[in-house]
């Protein structure tokens, strides 16, 4: 998969702070999704004061539901651990997972935030400009934001808002269990970015091609610590 590289990594916090600014300026609320046939779901695992951090990315068809490729790898953080800027330390790794893809992917599921961060460019967002691709932001926690409670039924939802602007929209993918938060991330609206998070979803929380990411990374962990 070809990508493009807009800047360094190599950043001190305070100037990774000010290129999230930057760059939150050219993150795309829209174009509404059309079909979209392969999906990637990528999710990244580490402890919070290891700098090994394992990345994976799985492409699934979402026509059968059938994982179509597989990449991963485990690599060394450089970056410190900062909230608000976990992109700088996770990004490097997962966009050398997606480099190593054959599969065309038409859009991407990440387990994190997108436009539902502080500065309004999560890991979603900020790698939805790295791709180039209509990418949504699927997190298991909220980041920051208020809401009312979904219904308690699958595909029920209800605003996220941060100093009065909807930035995402809490989604109840499975009926009874804790919702997803869901947000752009680029290339997509909010309306095409749930519907995809639910189209995705097989009776599971997650999104398949996040769980199987998930479940990815932790085979990548095991494996690790299996050779230790």
């Amino acid at each position: 998969m070809r990508i493009r590289r807009l800047h360094s990594w190599d950043l001190a916090p305070k100037a990774a702070v000010a290129l999230q600014r930057e760059l939150a300026s050219h993150v795309e609320a829209g174009p509404a999704l059309g079909d979209a046939e392969f999906v990637a779901g990528a999710d990244i695992s580490y402890n919070r004061f290891s700098p090994t951090i394992y990345a994976g990315v799985v492409v699934l068809r979402l026509s059968d539901g059938q994982v179509t490729e597989r990449s991963g790898l485990v690599a060394e953080a450089t970056f410190p651990y900062v909230p608000g800027l976990l992109t700088f330390r996770e990004a490097p790794a997962v966009l050398r997972a997606f480099a190593r893809l054959n599969s065309k992917v038409d859009a991407v599921l990440f387990d994190g935030q997108g436009y539902a961060h502080p500065r309004r460019i999560g890991l979603a967002s900020h790698l939805g400009l790295w791709l180039n691709i209509p990418c949504v932001g699927c997190a298991k926690s909220r980041l920051i934001g208020e809401f009312e409670p979904p219904k308690r039924d699958a595909g029920s939802s209800s605003d996220l808002i941060d100093k009065e602007e909807v930035i995402g929209r809490v989604v109840r993918t499975k009926t009874g269990v804790n919702p997803l938060y869901v947000s752009i991330g680029h290339k997509i609206d909010l309306e095409s970015a749930v519907r995809l998070t639910l189209a995705a979803c097989r009776g599971y929380r997650l999104p398949e091609p996040t769980r199987q990411a998930h479940l990815f990374v932790n085979e990548l962990r095991a494996a690790a610590k299996g050779h230790n």
